[in-house]
Parts: C-alpha cells; sequence; structure tokens
C-alpha cells in the first residue's frame, strides 16, 4: 500500500526500530468507499456464507466424467 500511495511509511532509528504507518491523502480519499463495502458485506453476509457452503460442497465431491451424446 506503501507503494501505491495509500500509506506513509515513518521508520525511526531507535533500539528497538520503531515504524509508524498512517493514510496518505490518497488513502483517506478511499475512506468512504471501504466504508461503503463494509456495509455492503455486512448486508450480505447471509448470502455470502450460503453460497460459500454451496461453493464448499461443490468442490469436496469428486469429479465426474463429463457424459457426451
Amino acid at each position: 500500500m506503501e507503494r501505491d500511495g495509500m500509506v506513509i511509511r515513518t521508520i525511526y532509528p531507535t533500539i528497538p526500530p520503531r515504524v509508524e504507518y498512517e493514510l496518505s491523502p490518497l488513502g483517506h480519499s478511499v475512506v468512504a468507499l471501504m466504508e461503503d463495502i463494509k456495509s455492503w458485506s455486512e448486508k450480505h453476509v447471509a448470502e455470502i456464507m450460503t453460497a460459500r457452503e454451496r461453493y464448499d460442497l461443490r468442490a469436496a465431491e469428486e469429479p465426474r466424467p463429463v457424459q457426451t451424446g
């Protein structure tokens, strides 16, 4: 995230070393979007968990050969 300009990392040359992270202006600009994604996720968590369960059940099945005409 530092490479993408989202966070600022400050390294202090102490013993032990200390590092601080903070959001950059670019990082602050995405906070509202992340809050919206969090709200959406919380609203749809039951649907997501149901989809995961269905997927896991299918993934656990033995592969079946494809039937051709």
